[in-house]
């Protein structure tokens, strides 16, 4: 196994690969250096929230982890991923103390602004090559914009069932804590599949342990999508549709503003989107701000598929590439080469982190809209048990 590099260049020599398919291979990643540990924090009960028709304040929450961390370490280049209900941060050993106290505001904001409960860990490397697992990671670069980190090692999955068994937890803030959430929104309406079914698939390794089988299934999955526009993006090229849906609206004012001033924020808001309608609409720009390129870095910059210790994708899918899919996983399934849990809905959702829309390394992550990777993972969990 390769060595950790110095902390103070392991960003800079992150592998960096273009083609989706070499997610799967061990020699992509680099592992985390010394010292280093995991800020990770998820919803409790996602599905029930889910089910009560809270999904877009569920990825919201997910998504607030990544920026309230990245605002206050004021980075963005500390790989991260999102998990639709959650989200997981690498962080260097000078920021953990400033980690933790985001953590814990977090924790809180999410608490009083959407009435569900965040429970929060910071999980040293250590702790995790002392059970024999590690923390890799690479980066994949969908567009000449952004990267995304995939995690491998197994390390992740480790520190998330210690923090749900209660291990490493961060107590939330004192009551009226806000992190500063600056650049997340929600302005987008639900996209409607166009191919078929938009389809959550989560596939981790199984019981067989056998690695190398593992990473043919996620050639094969990845290549049957490739059978699919755009191996299964469920955006178009040219990018979604300007909209906000009310919930997104309401999400979105509640990161941005105190209950006091939400008015305000949600009347600024419903201005940007009117303009941004209309310049859409007829061509215009905006200033340097041009609605229909950026529509098309939405496209390019959107994180629809990822490998977070397992393969993760929510893609638009036609009915007869869905079965050759199903089928390859229950081949798999009942070899022991993995587990998996899918989810089927008719629309994806999009949560933003937007520094500037004048730059053009936003980043979008797309989940299905009504549970995605929650009731995937779900759905993944009633099998083991």
């Amino acid at each position: 196994m390769k060595q950790p590099v110095a902390p103070e260049s392991f960003i800079d020599t992150l592998p960096v690969f273009r083609e989706f398919g070499n997610v799967a291979d061990i020699g992509n990643y680099q592992p985390l250096p010394p010292g280093w540990a995991l800020a990770l924090a998820d919803i409790v009960d996602s599905t029930g929230a889910v089910a009560a028709g809270h999904y877009k304040s569920v990825n919201m929450a997910g998504a607030s982890v990544i920026s309230a961390l990245l605002n206050a370490l004021d980075r963005r280049d500390l790989p991260f991923v999102f998990g639709g209900d959650g989200a997981q941060v690498v962080v260097p050993p000078s920021a953990i103390s400033v980690a933790r106290d985001t953590l814990a505001a977090v924790q809180t904001w999410v608490a009083e602004e959407l009435d569900m409960t965040m429970r929060a860990a910071l999980v040293p490397v250590e702790d995790i090559r002392a059970e024999g697992l590690d923390v890799l990671i690479a980066r994949f670069q969908p567009s000449a914009d952004v990267s995304y980190a995939m995690f491998a090692g197994g390390g992740g999955s480790w520190a998330e069932a210690r923090m749900k068994a209660g291990r490493y937890r961060i107590e939330p803030a004192q009551a009226g804590t806000r992190p500063d959430l600056t650049g997340l929104s929600c302005r987008w309406n639900p996209i409607d599949a166009t191919l078929g079914e938009i389809v959550s698939i989560i596939a981790v390794p199984g019981p067989a342990h056998d690695a190398h089988a593992f990473q043919d299934l996620v050639s094969d999955l990845i290549s049957l999508t490739g059978q699919q526009q755009r191996g299964g993006h469920p955006l178009p090229a040219e990018g979604p549709e300007f909209g906000v849906s009310s919930q997104g609206l309401d999400a979105e004012a509640r990161a941005n503003a105190p209950a006091g001033r939400r008015w305000i924020s949600k009347l600024w808001i419903s201005a940007l989107m009117f303009s941004t309608i209309v310049a859409d609409k007829l061509g215009w720009k905006i200033g340097g701000f041009d609605p229909r390129a950026y529509r098309r870095e939405v496209a390019r910059n959107s994180d629809f598929r990822k490998f977070d210790d397992g393969l993760k994708m929510t893609i638009d899918v036609g009915p007869a590439v869905l079965r050759q899919i199903e089928d390859r996983l229950q081949e798999a399934e009942r070899a022991g080469i993995c587990n998996y849990g899918l989810h089927r809905q008719n629309s994806a959702l999009m949560t933003c982190i937007v520094a500037s829309p004048m730059q053009r390394d936003h980043v979008h992550f797309i989940d299905g809209a009504m549970g995605g990777y929650a009731v995937a993972m779900t759905n993944l969990k009633a099998k083991l048990t």
